[in-house]
C-alpha cells in the first residue's frame, strides 16, 4: 500500500508488524573519517614540517638550559601561533561543508534503508523533508561542525604545549618529533570515533523521526552485540519493547538506540495491527 510519509499506518493482518532494523550505513561513516583523517593529516604533516624546519635552525641555542626566555625560542613560539591561526582557520572554513556532507548522506541512507524495511513488509512510502526531519539535520550539521572545530582546536593546544615544554627541558629533535607522533595517533582515534559515533547518531536521530512521522509509537531495542566495553544496561534491554516518544530509562536517563556515545544499538519498528485498542481505527 502507497502511502505518505506523514500518515498513520496500521497493519491490515489483524497482527503487528515487527520491521527490520535501520542500522548506520559503514559507506557514509567511512567517508566521513576519510574526510576527516585526510584533512588532519594535512595539519599535522604541515606542524611537523614547520616545527622540525624552526627547531633545526635554533637546536644549539634551544638545547641550552632556560632558553625559554631567548630569541630561539621566542622564534619557535611565534612559528606555533601562526600555524595554530591557520590551521584552526583552515578547520573552522572546512567544517561546514564537510559536517553537511556528512549529515545529508547519513539521512539519504537511513530514510532509504527505512523505505526499504517498510516495502518489504508491504507498505510503500516516500519521505519528504518535513519539519521535523530538517530540524534532526540542522542539528546533526550543527553538532558536527563543533566537533570537526574542536579536533584542530585540541590538538593545537596539545602540540603547542609540547613543543614549548620541550624548548623547556632542552630535549632534542628526535623526542619531540615522537611525541608529536603519539598525538596525532590520539587525534586520528578521536577523528576516527566522530565518524563513528556521528554515523550511529544520526541515523537514529532520523529513524526516530520518520518512525513518529508515520505514526509508529512503539519499538525493539536490539543490542549491537558490538564494541569491547558494551554498556551491561544497554544488553539487558536488548528484545525490550519500548516507547518511542520517551525513550527507554537506562543508567538514569531516558535514551534512545545509538544516541549514548558509543552506542551501536538500533530499533525494530512495531506496525501495530488495525484493531489494537490503543492505536484506534
Amino acid at each position: 500500500m502507497a502511502l505518505s510519509a506523514r500518515r498513520r499506518i496500521v497493519s491490515p493482518t489483524g497482527k503487528p508488524v515487527t520491521l527490520t532494523p535501520v542500522r548506520p550505513n559503514e559507506g557514509v561513516e567511512a567517508t566521513y573519517r576519510q574526510r576527516l583523517e585526510r584533512l588532519t593529516g594535512e595539519m599535522q604533516a604541515s606542524l611537523v614540517y614547520w616545527i622540525k624546519a624552526c627547531y633545526r635552525a635554533n637546536e644549539p641555542e634551544l638545547a641550552q638550559a632556560g632558553a625559554q626566555d631567548s630569541s630561539p625560542a621566542m622564534t619557535l613560539r611565534d612559528t606555533m601561533n601562526r600555524l595554530a591561526r591557520r590551521w584552526q582557520r583552515r578547520f573552522d572554513d572546512a567544517a561546514p561543508d564537510l559536517a553537511r556532507q556528512f549529515a545529508t548522506g547519513a539521512m539519504a541512507r537511513a530514510d532509504g534503508a527505512f523505505r526499504a524495511s517498510l516495502k518489504k513488509a508491504g507498505f510503500a512510502v516516500e519521505f519528504h523533508l518535513s519539519r521535523e526531519a530538517n530540524d534532526a539535520l540542522q542539528a546533526t550539521i550543527g553538532e558536527n561542525v563543533g566537533l570537526i572545530r574542536s579536533i584542530a582546536s585540541e590538538h593545537l593546544a596539545d602540540v603547542q604545549g609540547l613543543v614549548m615544554r620541550s624548548v623547556q627541558t632542552g630535549r632534542d629533535l628526535g623526542g619531540l618529533t615522537q611525541e608529536l607522533q603519539e598525538r596525532y595517533g590520539i587525534t586520528r582515534r578521536r577523528a576516527a570515533f566522530i565518524a563513528q559515533d556521528q554515523n550511529s547518531k544520526a541515523t537514529a536521530t532520523v529513524t526516530r523521526v520518520r518512525q513518529e512521522g508515520l505514526g509508529i509509537t512503539e519499538a525493539i531495542w536490539l543490542h549491537s552485540h558490538g564494541g569491547r566495553h558494551p554498556r551491561k544496561s544497554h544488553i539487558e534491554a536488548d528484545g525490550s519493547r519500548y516507547t518511542i516518544s520517551e525513550g527507554m530509562y537506562l543508567d538514569d536517563v531516558w535514551t534512545w538506540p545509538g544516541r549514548e556515545p558509543n552506542c551501536r544499538c538500533v530499533s525494530r519498528s512495531i506496525i501495530p495491527a488495525l484493531d489494537d485498542g490503543r492505536y484506534g481505527r
